[in-house]
């Protein structure tokens, strides 16, 4: 059971409050066919607790969606009427097809140019769906949730096993993952997922878009299913609710590895409830890049004057297409991105706004970015404020970027300082002072009215720029 409320129905989606309750609804569906007491009672509780939420936010619209227990249950329809009187909102069971279209939907909201197969593990069913950037293939469901694995094999692991293998094989549409991504969804395999980071150490600990290679997923989906979860290293950073569903997840996802042979894992923290908002955006709101719009949200929230970070976008385009410096498209969306952020820390202390802007950059809500892109982003902004000394840098987020992020958030960092000194961090002052590379000199133009800006501090910096793209700084005043 979860409640999101979200501060509005947009491409860029906010979250203002995330509550989950564990209640169990399908874990004796499988064998009684019916909803357990208990776990009806503590969904209903929870129902109670979300509505006056719900009351007390003044929530203007809610949406409510059941899945795989409700829809198996011979009493589903009976424990619908009852939380619709308490929701007083209309709730849709989706069949599996429509679940796995939503799940599809979830992924093309928040993952950039998706490519695989996606699977959404909940409690009582299993959706796979093949997708390809915005078009989504027609999905299947399958009996394998962790409850529902759980209580048709009497809790016995070797059964489980046999059961999935029976159920996979012979699955056509799992043959056309090899080589591509597969897109975990669902709280356990997310559960798997954080576990595996602290067992590795991995240095960042932003769930969504967590990438492992399907071998390490083939490997360590092995070792949580063969040995007894308690015993594993970290295990204290998995609820214990979830703990005793790990080894079924892992035997899940490990079959689909074997299956599906994919290139990389990806562990995403949206699913059916994003891919229901995203169908209801307006086409051409659906087609707004998810993280541009959020840091345009950000840029107007929390910068002195947003404008700003969109002269800065044109500014940058300019310099870094006369630069010879190249950039793919990812590059160019990362750099526009970086752009918007780039004064959201203003209101710190002048010492704590490279950090703060970094740690702010890092940990966002973001969505449509891996996690080397967040590091450039924060990387960009950091040496903005900081300067271009790595001395206090963080090396756990320095070691998520390639050699050719640093070097390029170092690029785009001393000419946001240049810009600043230029402008104060106000609009209207860079398109009408541009700067680009110019008979391999880098030319900072700066017209009559804006001449007595010049001085060596100014100079200074874009000295700093220069020897990072090799050319001899100028300012022209005119």
């Amino acid at each position: 059971m979860r409640l999101v409320i979200y501060e509005g129905l947009k491409r860029g989606l906010t979250p203002i409050f995330n509550e989950k309750v564990l209640a169990g609804l399908g874990r004796e569906v499988q064998s009684t066919r019916l909803l357990a007491p208990e776990a009806v009672r503590t969904a209903l509780a929870a129902l109670k607790r979300f509505r006056a939420l719900c009351d007390n936010l003044h929530v203007r619209k809610v949406w409510a969606i059941a899945t795989a227990a409700c829809r198996d249950a011979r009493n589903g329809r009976a424990f619908i009427a009852q939380a619709q009187r308490i929701c007083r909102a209309r709730i849709e069971i989706l069949s599996g097809r429509r679940e796995a279209h939503l799940t599809a939907l979830g992924i093309v909201s928040g993952i950039h140019r998706p490519d695989g197969i996606v699977g959404d593990l909940g409690g009582g069913s299993l959706e796979l769906v093949d997708i390809h950037g915005t078009r989504v293939r027609s999905g299947v469901t399958l009996p394998l949730g962790g409850l529902a694995l759980q209580d048709v094999a009497g809790k016995s692991l070797k059964k489980a096993e046999k059961i999935v293998e029976h159920t996979l094989d012979g699955l056509d549409m799992l043959e056309e993952g090899a080589g591509r991504t597969f897109y975990a969804v669902g709280g356990t395999w997310r559960a798997l997922a954080r576990l595996h980071m602290w067992q590795t150490g991995y240095p960042f600990h932003v769930m969504h878009n967590y990438r492992i290679s399907a071998r390490e997923a083939l490997e360590f989906s092995r070792l949580v299913h063969r040995v007894d979860t308690e015993t594993l290293s970290q295990i204290e950073v998995v609820n214990s609710a979830r703990r005793p569903l790990l080894a079924y997840a892992a035997l899940v996802l490990e079959h689909l590895v074997r299956e599906i042979k994919p290139k990389q894992i990806v562990f995403s923290v949206l699913g059916v409830r994003e891919g229901l908002l995203y169908s209801l955006l307006k086409p051409v709101e659906r087609m707004r890049d998810p993280l541009i719009a959020a840091a345009a949200d950000l840029n107007v929230l929390r910068s002195r004057s947003p404008h700003h970070g969109e002269d800065l976008i044109a500014w940058t385009d300019r310099f870094m297409a006369s630069s010879g410096l190249d950039e793919n498209a990812e590059e160019r969306r990362l750099r526009h991105a970086a752009c918007l952020l780039a004064d959201i820390g203003w209101r710190a202390h002048p010492d704590y706004r490279g950090e703060q802007s970094m740690n702010i950059i890092a940990h966002g809500a973001f969505v449509a970015i891996d996690h080397p892109g967040r590091a450039f982003l924060a990387l960009s902004v950091y040496f903005r404020h900081a300067g271009l000394s790595e001395d206090e840098l963080s090396p756990r987020l320095r070691e998520l970027a390639t050699t050719r992020m640093l070097d390029r958030a170092r690029v785009l960092g001393a000419s946001m300082r240049v810009a600043y000194l230029v402008t104060a961090g106000q609009g209207g002052v860079l398109p009408k002072t541009p700067m680009s590379v110019k008979r391999g000199k880098l030319v900072l133009r700066l017209p009559r009215k804006f001449a007595k800006l010049s001085s060596d501090r100014l100079f200074n910096r874009l000295r700093q720029l220069a020897r990072l793209i090799g050319r001899d700084p100028v300012i022209v005043t005119d």
